[in-house]
């Protein structure tokens, strides 16, 4: 289990435990809203991390947690990569080089991230793929939709929940036009150039965007992501480490820090017993 925003620990390492305690084994340090101890996106408020927020990282280290920097800002991300003695991970970001956005990771913390030993799990929303493309059409929904939203606005002003789900709703409803699934692929190929094999996997976010690439729109489309890497020539022990490989790697990374495991899993998923 995971939690999207460290707002959930309500500024509490004993409650960070507790999390950790009940089954999470990883937390984003914010969501698109910066909390009391770290920047979310494009938010300069703490300057990336206070001392407590390096505080968090540091105990997430020692429990054997997953830090996952996707929706921080660039100095957030920075900060965690220097407090860090475990591989961190990007949950549902892509390659900023390639798409101009906030939200996707530029090329020096590409690099940063595989030197941690960490790995940045490529999102499939559109405008975090193509926002040059993506972006104007976007606009012009939202003229389109704009009464509705409106409407929802104000019906659900206390509810921001429920807001947010209807107004998910409302935009699937009201498709953009598809992206190439080669778009999507250019994104595993550009962190496979500059932080390697070993550090990118799939992080489609689902259950938190509405406009996907064509012939990845949900899970039973994952098949297409192996097929358009066969196609363009990946070994079959390289997708599987794409895959979830290089997760399950960083996960027991991860637990090795804290002296947690008693297995060791390499990169393409498979496992063995380790004498601790």
């Amino acid at each position: 289990m995971g939690i999207e925003g460290g707002h959930a620990i309500e500024n509490s390492l004993p409650a960070l435990r507790e999390f950790y305690r009940l089954g999470v084994r990883y937390m984003t340090l914010t969501w698109n809203n910066t909390n009391d101890w770290a920047d979310a996106r494009g938010d300069k408020k703490h300057n990336g991390l206070t001392d407590f927020g390096k505080e968090v990282v540091r105990e997430m280290n020692r429990l054997g947690m997953l830090v996952d920097v996707s929706h921080v800002s660039d100095k957030t991300m920075s900060d965690a990569l220097d407090v860090s003695k475990a591989p961190l991970i990007a949950s549902h970001s892509s390659a900023r080089a390639l798409s101009k956005v906030p939200r996707n990771i530029p090329d020096d913390l590409l690099k940063r991230i595989a030197k941690n030993g960490g790995g940045v799990m490529i999102n499939f929303y559109s405008f975090f793929i193509d926002q040059q493309t993506v972006g104007p059409q976007s606009a012009e929904r939202d003229r389109r939709i704009k009464a509705e939203q409106d409407a929802i606005n104000e019906k659900y002003k206390n509810d921001p929940e429920r807001r947010a789900e209807e107004s998910d709703k409302l935009e699937a409803a009201h498709p953009l036009p598809p992206l190439p699934i080669a778009k999507l692929i250019d994104h595993f190929d550009h962190v496979v150039k500059v932080a390697g094999i070993d550090h990118v996997g799939i992080g489609a976010d689902f259950d938190g965007a509405v406009d996907m690439p064509e012939g990845a729109g949900d899970v039973s489309m994952l098949p297409n992501i192996t097929y358009e890497l066969l196609k363009r020539g990946y070994s079959e022990r390289d997708i599987r480490k794409i895959l979830g490989g290089n997760f399950l790697r960083a996960f027991a990374q991860a637990e090795r820090v804290a002296g947690r495991t008693s297995r060791s899993i390499s990169g393409d998923g498979s496992t063995k017993r380790i004498n601790k």
